[in-house]
């Protein structure tokens, strides 16, 4: 467990939240339980590493104030828009007994022993975080999932992870997945077109393309091509007329 000391602030203006900035504090709040809310500031060194930890909004810590300890939980932190640095902190005090609703991170272990990952198979994440109902004085930093043993089409759902005691999910009415072990995606490359001498082979027999007739029937130097004698003097030739058949005169008897 952490442990961060802070120090009381009178003032809530504007004006003075941006002077202690400008001195290394962040501007902080500390509510819950039966104590009033306080306002407060924290050494911005001494927190911000926690600060950008995937935990920190599911992490007990201990906080100090002129020499009274108590547990609390972050429940929110404003950012700077450009600067990106935390501006302010929310706290709220742990109380024995009651019961606390928070988004807790899930952590993969064990990844070189699960058969699947290791035949090439991918870990497809579901849920990076799980919402969980927890006692106040029992909150898991995170969801262990170990993927010991897991094969290509395993899905490892909510109840195949061990949970702290009196640790129970939000969402009671499925059994919903965390993450599966999927088959890994082949892309198939494309045939690469044919170069060279194979390109001229492959074109032999083609159709001409339309308006390539001229250039198909002329020969040698640019000269037309001859045709086949038969077959000209066959086109020059027009077909006989057919003259009508005489009439025979009756024979007589």
């Amino acid at each position: 467990m952490s442990n961060l000391k802070a120090i009381k602030r009178e003032s809530t203006t504007s004006g003075s939240n941006n002077k202690l900035r400008s001195e290394g504090l962040i501007p902080a709040i500390l509510y819950g339980g039966k104590d009033a809310n306080q306002n407060i500031s924290i050494q911005k060194k001494e927190i911000k590493n926690l600060v950008n930890s995937d935990t920190f909004l599911s992490k007990v810590l201990e906080l100090e104030i002129e020499g009274k300890k108590e547990k609390v939980i972050p429940r929110d932190v404003a950012f700077h828009v450009v600067s990106e640095e935390p501006i302010h902190i929310d706290f709220m005090r742990i109380v024995s007994g009651k019961k606390i609703i928070l988004e807790i991170p899930v952590k993969f272990i064990n990844h070189p022993d699960s058969p699947g990952l290791k035949r090439g198979g991918v870990l497809n994440i579901v849920r990076r975080k799980v919402e969980l109902k927890c006692p106040a004085e029992n909150i898991p930093d995170e969801i262990i999932v170990d993927l010991t043993g897991t094969d290509i089409g395993t899905s490892i759902k909510i109840s195949s992870v061990k949970l702290k005691e009196n640790v129970f999910p939000t969402i009671t009415d499925r059994d919903f997945v965390i993450a599966t072990v999927a088959s890994p995606t082949i892309i198939k490359e494309p045939e690469k077109p044919v170069e060279g001498d194979a390109a001229v082979e492959g074109a032999e027999g083609e159709t001409p393309a339309e308006g390539a007739d001229a250039s198909a029937n002329t020969g040698k130097d640019g000269e037309p091509a001859k045709k086949d004698d038969k077959s000209k003097e066959g086109a020059d030739k027009k077909p006989d007329e057919k003259k009508p058949a005489e009439k025979k005169p009756a024979e007589k008897k």
